[in-house]
């Protein structure tokens, strides 16, 4: 393997954590639509001047597409999400609800799609869930908050693979910049509206908000985005969903540094299980592990074509 795939890959891993990490920053300072809000609006004129220069001009058709994709795979997937990091659910517990995306969208391809399931992932989704199930009763044990907040980061997810299976279904044709253009005004005007009528859609003008706005456009929005579809187009899907199923390790990391969230026997066992499950033992051998392989092999063909919208970042 090429020293500028492993590059790639670390850097995936650790750009698509720092998501996570910017939701738990941000609301520190703020509510999680505000600072969504403003997350979009600045990523929306940034995305869209380069759209302009490049000469990308889209059609209704595919504005319309567009809309619905943004809706699910960005407004719904990291307002529920962001709400629950804002709520008090852990970074790494969010990080590891969301990495059973992938799953999901398998379990969904099959009846909406007509795509086969196979036994063995409907074991991995099983075994999957089970360990994120053990992660969040672990949480619980010890934290303070609602059952009922955990269920935001499921919501979010679900909402996700939804936007995913709609994508693939639907067959978009737009390039990414400009769907990623239309899909974050669709979210600036949805999360704005929402903080005008929560009261609060200018927030404090304190240097840890615009910092943390500033992290979440440049590591997330940016970053891990622009990581993600190099490894994609490198390597593949099959070998870009198994490193973001590394992300929840790397979130938990992240947040023990930076917050001091404890890391607890329960996460590591619960996080085990569920790499084990959705990875699922040959891609952790063939596409992981091959990360300090020279001449590892590259997949001629994507197993599980990722989609553009199951590329959406916090």
């Amino acid at each position: 393997m090429a020293k500028i795939d492993s590059i790639a890959a670390v850097s995936l891993v650790v750009l698509w954590s720092s998501g996570f990490i910017g939701a738990e920053l941000g609301t520190a300072h703020a509510s999680a639509h505000t600072l969504l809000a403003w997350r979009y609006v600045i990523a929306a004129v940034i995305l869209a001047g380069w759209c302009w220069y490049r000469g990308l001009r889209p059609t209704w058709q595919g504005v319309r597409r567009q809309v619905v994709l943004g809706f699910f795979c960005q407004f719904a997937y990291l307002g529920c999400i962001v709400t629950g990091v804002g709520m008090g659910v852990p970074a790494g517990t969010a990080a590891l609800i969301a990495a059973m995306q992938p799953l999901v969208v398998a379990a969904a391809s099959s009846p909406v799609l007509g795509e086969s399931l196979g036994t063995g992932r409907t074991v991995s989704l099983f075994v999957g869930f089970a360990g994120v199930v053990l992660v969040v009763a672990g949480d619980l044990g010890g934290a303070s908050i609602a059952w009922s907040v955990y269920l935001l980061p499921v919501v979010g997810t679900l909402a996700l693979s939804t936007g995913t299976v709609l994508e693939r279904k639907l067959a978009t044709t737009e390039p990414i910049p400009l769907a990623m253009c239309i899909q974050a005004v669709t979210s600036a005007v949805l999360f704005s509206t929402w903080s005008v009528l929560a009261g609060d859609p200018v927030p404090q003008m304190t240097v840890g908000f615009w910092a943390a706005v500033a992290w979440v456009i440049v590591f997330a929005t940016f970053g891990a985005y622009g990581s993600y579809l190099f490894v994609l187009r490198r390597s593949g899907a099959t070998r870009a969903s198994a490193l973001l199923y590394l992300t929840p390790a790397m979130t938990m990391v992240w947040a023990f540094v930076m917050f001091g969230d404890p890391i607890t026997w329960t996460a590591l066992v619960g996080l085990a299980v569920t790499l084990a499950a959705a990875c699922e033992w040959k891609s952790i051998t063939h596409y992981v592990f091959a990360l300090t392989w020279r001449g590892a092999p590259t997949p001629s063909r994507p197993a599980e074509p990722a989609s553009r919208s199951s590329a959406a970042t916090l």
